[in-house]
């Protein structure tokens, strides 16, 4: 099956696995190499057909000289420390970011394995991404033995001044990769962005990426946008194109590959920019803060932005870059948060170990990472959720978020609540984001009231309430729930 026969559903959930540590748990656990190609029947049955999409984080091959700087980069001990209670040299990998070549690991299976791991994924009509890095690839990269304008250079006396943001690179100084706001990649050399001929090598790569999988997740896409790519390198480059990188880069593939999708790692509230250049998807960093902060006022005006930018938006409690949710908010909150950001417009973004409640975050250089012990309670919640959501359709063609009135003292302004909708089928999701219970009426404008009576049913626990619909239209629906409890209803004429 090719990209032209894939198809990606509308407000998809998607799960990034960390490879590299995954398939070595897996292997430990079975008592024998877990490759790509050969993922146990039960782990796809127990955990992937859950999702929509499968994001393979860290699959390329790897940078001998960012595996260097890796073991040996005194500022990345303590992370390593962290995740692991015993480091071994052969732990550190190098960076994933710091790509070498777009070529499967060998040690991961390669080319062909990841093919067959993707048919599996096909028969279950669920979708592959695979990380695609524009701003750099690795410091040692085949393309530095060319001589063009594709990286950044430098003078001597820039290096000699500036030695961690400079290199010297058979004869030439180039530059290390960066942002504007944080010290440089060490480990990468930076592409110029503004050069023709590395748009024309950006475009042959990912033509070359799109025939294996369905999409790629664009690490730190807004640093190759004309304003900030001119805000950070300044006198090194000249004027920007007329064209954004991304507005010349993404048509090209998306002509020889019309369902390939763009998502980009996205932030300084640049979302919007990148959208009108071209991507399907762009992190929504703004909500993950609001929920961090657990600011339910702050979530609910986030949530009255348009739909239309609303359902390209990627929605997320943790990543390979942020600290684990189990951690950071508490498992309690975690899964009010989860039901949250899983019924939302766009895609919902679950990192592998989430479910299970891990606490200790990898770095993304480590091969394996430290003994946890799996929240059986917590997976089954996710489970659940991820399976109604799945089975019943939940996230289909109509949204609209919903408010709610004071009932009893009670203002209920806590209470995170949404509908979804088609033709024939209405859901109503309800979460309380706050450690306190409380009640509130919900008005749900778009439900159908051509009805003398709707019901109501849990889809947690199977409870049916019947009311009057001009009784709900009037005054809404009476829900309480407990703290950092939500509740799923299906509502139909009764």
């Amino acid at each position: 099956m090719n990209n032209e026969e894939t198809n990606w559903n509308n407000h998809p959930n998607l799960f990034e696995i960390n490879t590299w540590p995954w398939l070595t748990e897996l292997s430990e656990h079975y008592d024998r190499k877990i490759i790509v190609d050969n993922i146990p029947e039960e782990i796809i049955e127990g955990y992937l057909q859950y999702f929509d999409v499968v994001w393979l984080m860290g699959v390329w091959e790897r940078s001998p000289a960012s595996k260097r700087i890796a073991q040996e980069e005194p500022d990345l001990q303590k992370g390593y420390q962290e995740a692991l209670d015993h480091v071994k040299e052969e732990d550190i990998l190098g960076s994933p970011y710091a790509v070498y070549y777009y070529h499967i690991d060998k040690d991961l299976g390669g080319k062909e394995s990841l093919l067959k791991f993707r048919e599996q994924l096909q028969a279950r009509n669920i979708n592959l991404i695979l990380d695609y890095v524009p701003n750099h690839v690795a410091r040692d990269h085949m393309w530095t033995l060319e001589k063009s304008d594709i990286f950044i250079e430098g003078t001597f006396d820039d290096m000699n001044s500036q030695p961690d943001s400079y290199f010297s690179s058979y004869g030439r100084v180039l530059a290390h990769g960066k942002d504007p706001y944080f010290l440089p990649w060490t480990d990468t050399v930076q592409i110029n962005a503004f050069s023709s001929e590395a748009r024309t090598k950006a475009i042959n790569t990912l033509n070359s990426i799109a025939e294996i999988c369905d999409g790629v997740r664009c690490d730190m896409a807004m640093l190759v946008t004309n304003k900030i790519f001119k805000k950070t390198w300044g006198d090194k480059v000249g004027d920007p194109p007329k064209k954004e990188f991304w507005e010349q880069v993404i048509p090209r593939v998306q002509k020889n590959h019309p369902n390939f999708k763009f998502i980009g790692e996205v932030y300084w509230d640049m979302e919007y920019d990148l959208m009108q250049q071209g991507f399907d998807y762009c992190y929504d960093k703004r909500l993950y803060d609001r929920i961090m902060a657990k600011n339910t006022e702050e979530i609910k005006a986030h949530l009255n932005a348009d739909y239309n930018y609303q359902k390209k938006l990627v929605r997320f409690l943790e990543n390979h870059d942020e600290s684990r949710v189990a951690k950071a908010l508490g498992i309690n909150s975690s899964k009010a948060a989860a039901m949250i950001i899983l019924t939302l417009p766009g895609i919902g973004l679950i990192y592998e170990g989430q479910m299970k409640g891990y606490t200790r975050k990898i770095p993304v250089q480590l091969r394996r990472r430290g003994e946890e012990e799996p929240d059986s309670d917590l997976l089954t919640f996710y489970r659940n959720l991820l399976s109604l959501i799945q089975q019943k359709q939940i996230k289909t063609k109509y949204w609209e978020k919903c408010n709610s009135k004071e009932q009893d003292g009670s203002s209920g302004q806590n209470i995170i609540s949404h509908h979804w909708w088609d033709d024939q089928n209405h859901y109503l999701i309800a979460v309380n984001f706050d450690d306190s219970a409380t009640k509130s009426h919900i008005s749900i404008p778009s439900l159908n009231y051509n009805t003398d009576r709707l019901s109501f049913y849990n889809l947690f626990n199977e409870d049916k309430l019947v009311y009057q619909a001009s009784e709900i239209k009037e005054n809404g629906l009476n829900v309480a729930l407990e703290a950092w409890k939500g509740i799923i209803y299906e509502v139909n004429t009764a």
